[in-house]
């Protein structure tokens, strides 16, 4: 249950980047975004992973 409130809150916190950058309010580029955070994102499911083992 609690994975799948994690990849929810994922999926709505994309979302809400993308509509925000396509209705004009942010001017963010994924690539660079995903460039920036990789090694973070790395932590974050490696983190993931480990607390779901437990």
């Amino acid at each position: 249950m609690k994975s799948n409130i994690v990849g929810a809150l994922v999926l709505v916190v994309i979302g809400t980047l993308f509509l925000l950058n396509n209705l004009g309010f942010t001017d963010m580029s994924l690539g660079r975004l995903l460039t920036t955070w990789w090694p973070a994102i790395l932590i974050a499911v490696g983190l993931g992973m480990l607390f779901k083992r437990g």
